[in-house]
Order: C-alpha cells, then structure tokens, then sequence
C-alpha cells in the first residue's frame, strides 16, 4: 500500500509519463507539462499539457477488509482505497499543434494504461518510496459527458474553455500509520455437570 502522498505522486507520474516520450519531431515552440490548480488555468501553457484533478473519492468496489502486516506480526488498519479523475488539457497557439497533442497525448495514455512503482517513485527517495514494488496505478478514460464537462470549465472560470479529455486513476490504496489493536484472547471455561447417581 501506498503512503499519504499516493494522489501527488500519481499526478506527477501522469505528467512525468507524457514529458517522457515527448515527440522528437515536434517543431518549436518546445512543450511544457505541468499539474495545474484552478488560478492556472487563466495564464495558461504556450504549448503543452495540464492535469487538472478535479475529483478523488472512496473507492468503494475496492474496499480491503484487512490492513498489511508487517514484520513482527502487527497490522495495520484497514487501507484507503482511492480513485483520481482528471483533466488532460491540451495548450498551443494554434488549433493545429492543439489537435495534434491531443491524438499524441491520448495514444500515449492508451500505450501505457498502468504506472509502474518505478515511475510513481520515481521522485521521492529510495529509502521513503511512496508505492511498494508490486505496486501500480491503472488509467483509463473517464466517464464525464459533455454537459459535465462544460459545468466543469464553467467552474474552472469563464472563457478559459481548452480542449480536454477525462482520465480516471484507479488502483491507488492508502495505508494506515495506526496499528489494529489486539485485543486479549477470551479464555474459555470448561464446566463439566456430573449428574447425580440414584441410591
């Protein structure tokens, strides 16, 4: 199970997966990638992508009934899991290089729909890694219909409309610091009746 930093982690690895396999022939002007809040969405990107992570919530078909346990035998509270959904957006000056990053960025996702543990770690140090080993993240597309869509840019901010895709992020599990407690084993009393004999 992953650490609290599970959600950063997997938006970095998202950006961090399309900055690698930028488009060696791609003509200027050079691509930017970046994790976006609300406030940035008013200036922008000149070319490249933005995430924007609009939605996480309980995972409820993944709910684990049991915690990890660690060496000594002690386990951990039950995990969290978690599910991301984002906005990819496309930034270029031009409609042209904007369609282009698009069909780019969608067949990147679609090539590479589960993040290893190498790339979700990969900024954090190896002795405070956030993911186990095993660990991976899936993506796939979101479920968001255009109506949705437009509400959504409607609250990101007036005239800041750019053309975008859904992603969702599933497969992230939060481990807990906090330890189950073990509680005293009930001892069972054997009573045996010893029925009395007749004279």
């Amino acid at each position: 199970m992953a650490t609290y930093r599970a959600v950063e982690a997997t938006c970095d690895a998202v950006v961090g997966l399309l900055r690698d396999n930028y488009p060696a022939d791609l003509p200027a002007p050079p691509l930017q990638f970046g994790v976006f809040t609300k406030s940035e969405f008013a200036s922008g990107l000149g070319a490249g992508v933005s995430l924007f992570l609009y939605r996480v919530y309980l995972d409820g078909t993944d709910r684990a009934p049991n915690g990890r346990v660690l060496i000594g035998g002690r386990q951990q509270q039950p995990h969290m899991p978690l599910q991301l959904q984002f906005l990819l957006t496309a930034w270029a000056p031009d409609a042209s290089l904007q369609q282009f990053l698009i069909g780019w960025m969608m067949r990147i996702i679609e090539d590479h729909p589960v993040l290893p543990a190498g790339l979700l770690n990969r900024r954090y140090d190896d002795d405070s890694p956030v993911f186990l080993p095993d660990e991976t993240v899936e993506l796939s597309a979101a479920a968001l219909d255009t109506e949705e869509l437009f509400h959504l840019w409607d609250l990101i901010g007036p005239g800041t409309y750019q053309l975008s895709v859904p992603y969702q992020a599933r497969g992230l599990r939060i481990e807990s610091t906090r330890m189950v407690q073990e509680r005293p084993a009930v001892r069972e009393r054997e009573q045996r009746h010893v029925a009395g004999r007749r004279p």
